[in-house]
């Protein structure tokens, strides 16, 4: 096993990088060149470049972290790179008792260094506020130390923290007289607002008063992490329809967005604030031209703009108009919940036709993005976005083989190749019953499950009982299994979702969403 040599005085982040690079040799079984050196150089930011030696160079830290992280994927490898896109982002979603909230934070941690060998340069989270009575609440001083844990694991490999923040949350037990509306019908709105109902209205003094200290209270927990950026989030839950406050994304949000983007320059002076804008003109109409107008001079206060909406495409207005204000635009791709309920419940869910097409469209006109995650099921997935942020034009198949590769040996890529493109036509599926689940495309399963055969036998002995193998693995058995018994779940079915149960830390609080469907979790959610 090889280490990493450093160069004098390194940053605890090229120490962590030391640690990283031989912790991967030793999962895989890597056989890597006699010495792998690490030089500074003046390349561009977050760039590097390798030579025969091998000398990895960059000029700061992230840009070792991503040429080491190419080095072990493809060692024979020689060049330079540097990432297309500045904003290559990755949000865990920290909630419904999946992975990310439940998992031991060593592993979360571990995972976070794979992804930033992959190319992502910060970390995203959110403090979900609505079932917490307040800041001191132990519960939610629980998951404030474990969202800090997580980004400062984020900070030690060189990844930059991020806060997402929904403009106008409340906390359990919020002041009835303050508390926002959501109603649809009023006020321009034809559909209900998603709400906990805690919520307070921004349009209220009392309201926004007390909303900007609890950011700024937010905020100052956090104020020990290096925060890269804050992200404000408008809906889902959020918002409110009373009329000082319609139509919410051009009036009541930017009463509370503007006066918190300064809190956050004022505690973080070197972040950036993204301004979202998810679901507009989703529950009321004008909200994109209303933003449009209000932004006519460039707000001084916002970096950003995040503009995807729920079909994870470029909103209509902006392909017509271009970004209000004029601010360099971002995406936000769903990888996790498409097609399939429970998400990843069966396993991995590669995606690289639909991550590729979802890309083609932003991909000239966004600075990158941040695709939103409920586990570690669509690992793969997260791999072929790191890349399109690095070179924009990069094929995703092309990323996968390469993933494949690094992962399982280059004899197994090929047939993993062709069954993750099989998984991917194969994974729509719905609920018929107690224990049924329809694959709605069959065609497929039954040879994705002899390539995932056949690659087992190729593969190497410390890859079978990996992670990103049992996942690949546990999917063409329940596909296959599903497939040749009427769609039920068979004891041996219950079996394999029991092992993927474990794998994910699922728990008897565990939403459905985030659970594979096993007999104990069909039991709970009765017919969802």
């Amino acid at each position: 096993m090889q280490t990493l040599t450093l160069p004098a005085n390194p940053s605890p982040v090229l120490r962590t990088l030391a640690d990283v690079f031989t912790r991967h040799q030793r999962e895989r079984g890597l056989a890597l060149a006699d010495t792998v050196s690490l030089a500074y150089d003046a390349l561009p930011a977050e760039g590097f470049a390798i030579a025969d030696g091998v000398v990895i160079r960059a000029a700061d830290d992230l840009g070792f972290v991503a040429g080491v992280g190419k080095y072990l994927r493809n060692p024979a490898w020689r060049g330079a790179g540097a990432p297309d896109k500045p904003f290559r982002l990755i949000y865990f979603a920290t909630h419904f008792h999946n992975w990310y909230h439940e998992a031991p934070l060593e592993d979360v941690e571990r995972y976070i260094q794979d992804l930033a060998l992959w190319g992502y340069n910060a970390l995203a989270v959110w403090f979900d506020m609505h079932h917490y009575t307040g800041i001191d609440d132990p519960a939610a001083r629980a998951m404030v130390d474990r969202l800090k844990a997580m980004l400062a694991a984020a900070n030690r490999i060189g990844m930059g923290a991020v806060l997402l923040v929904l403009a106008n949350e409340g906390y359990a037990g919020s002041p009835e007289a303050l508390r926002a509306d959501w109603r649809d019908g009023q006020n321009g709105y034809f559909r209900q607002l998603y709400h906990y109902h805690v919520e307070l209205c921004p349009s209220n003094p009392d309201g926004l008063a007390l909303l900007l200290r609890w950011h700024e209270e937010r905020l100052a927990v956090f104020a020990d992490v290096d925060m890269q950026a804050v992200i404000i989030w408008p809906y889902d839950q959020g918002g409110c329809t009373c009329a000082a406050c319609a139509p919410w994304g051009a009036n009541g949000y930017l009463r509370v967005a503007e006066p918190l983007a300064r809190l956050v320059k004022a505690r973080f002076p070197r972040a950036k604030t993204v301004l979202s804008t998810w679901d507009f003109d989703l529950c009321i109409n004008g909200e994109w031209e209303g933003l449009r107008d209000a932004f006519r001079t460039p707000p001084d206060w916002a970096d950003y703009l995040m503009a995807e909406n729920r079909g994870n495409m470029v909103p209509e207005f902006v392909l017509a108009e271009g970004a209000p204000g004029g601010l360099p635009l971002v995406g936000f791709p769903e990888i996790s919940m498409h097609q399939c309920f429970p998400w990843g419940g069966f396993g991995a869910n590669p995606l690289p036709a639909r991550s590729e097409y979802l890309w083609g469209a932003v991909s000239a006109k966004y600075a990158g993005g941040m695709p939103y995650s409920e586990g570690f099921f669509e690992d793969m997935n997260k791999a072929f976005h790191a890349q399109f942020y690095w070179h924009a034009d990069r094929p995703a198949l092309e990323t996968a083989r390469e993933y494949l590769t690094y992962e399982f040996g280059s004899a197994a890529a090929e047939p993993l190749l062709r069954a993750i493109t099989l998984f991917e036509e194969t994974l729509p599926r719905h609920r018929d019953g107690a224990d049924r689940f329809i694959l709605d495309q069959p065609d497929g399963v039954d040879e994705a499950y002899a390539l995932v055969q056949q690659a087992e036998a190729l593969l190497p002995e410390t890859a079978k009982t990996a992670w990103r193998w049992r996942l690949l693995a546990l999917r063409a058995f329940l596909d296959h299994e599903l497939l040749h018994h009427d769609f039920h779940i068979t004891a041996a079915a219950e079996t394999a979702l029991e092992e993927l149960e474990r794998l994910y830390c699922a728990t008897a609080e565990s939403a459905m969403g985030v659970s594979p469907p096993t007999k104990a979790a069909r039991e709970r959610s009765g017919h969802w």
